[in-house]
């Protein structure tokens, strides 16, 4: 997407998901091997326009800095996520894209990759 991009905070992925890291080449960059504790990781998410995450330490990590970070969530959530809504009354600057039905991801991705093609736009402008 012009005007974005990727980064990848992820510490230890799984064998598969280093192979898709992998494979994408100049379009995401690493920072796994610069992140040695969570004081690097938060150094990384202070320095960051917008974290995008499922929720992970890092999510929770983001609002608690007051990034501003986009949450996926499953349809069958956690409960501090509440129903019916896409703020997060614990992390001011979080956006939540959740799923609208079980095991359905395409949905929230397309409303996240629009959302992030309109901020990457206005940035840009």
């Amino acid at each position: 997407m012009p005007g974005v991009q990727l980064y990848s905070l992820q510490k230890e992925p799984r064998p598969e998901d280093g192979e898709v890291l992998a494979s994408l080449g100049k379009d995401i960059i690493d920072l796994a091997s610069a992140l040695g504790d969570f004081a690097d990781t938060a150094a990384a998410v202070a320095a960051l326009d917008l974290v995008i995450a499922v929720d992970t330490s890092v999510a929770h990590l983001a609002g608690a800095l007051g990034r501003p970070v986009w949450m996926l969530t499953p349809y069958a959530l956690d409960w501090r996520w509440l129903r019916n809504r896409e703020d997060s009354p614990w992390y001011p600057t979080m956006r939540l894209f959740r799923q609208r039905a079980p095991r359905e991801w395409d949905d929230p991705l397309l409303r996240m990759s629009a959302a992030l093609a309109v901020l990457a736009a206005n940035a840009e402008g």
